[in-house]
């Protein structure tokens, strides 16, 4: 029986609201988890045109194609509005990432229908992360 994580990862692509170009933040960590894994992922920053030399944009309705799900890695009070863009975007999943959680958040998104992963297990883990890239 697949788990939420299964459900998440096999979607077609993904965003990682909270990318940077500073390789010791988890966003970051987890923007390139996905790429070390062969996923299509966009970085979402409002404050980045670039991370890591790739385009960055400003939020999800930016994005180049419709992603289905996004890795969330901001404060809970961003996360919240980060849940009223995913809902506007018309993402299917969200994973918010340790400490990204916020109760509001998680209950919005799943009153609009989105399926949430929260308070559980990082994406480093659960997909694998290697630190040398």
């Amino acid at each position: 029986m697949p788990t939420p994580y299964d459900d998440f990862l096999d979607c077609s692509s993904f965003a990682v609201v909270g990318a940077s170009d500073d390789i010791r933040k988890y966003g970051t960590k987890c923007y390139v988890c996905y790429k070390q894994n062969g996923r299509e992922v966009y970085p979402v920053n409002p404050n980045r045109e670039t991370v890591l030399g790739d385009p960055c944009y400003p939020n999800l309705q930016s994005l180049p194609e419709k992603v289905p799900a996004v890795s969330i890695i901001t404060p809970p009070e961003v996360t919240e509005r980060v849940v009223e863009d995913a809902i506007e975007a018309g993402v299917e999943y969200l994973w918010m990432q340790p400490g990204a959680e916020s109760p509001s958040a998680i209950q919005r998104a799943e009153e609009a229908g989105l399926k949430v992963i929260a308070n559980g297990p990082c994406l480093l883990v659960v997909l694998g992360y290697r630190e040398n890239f």
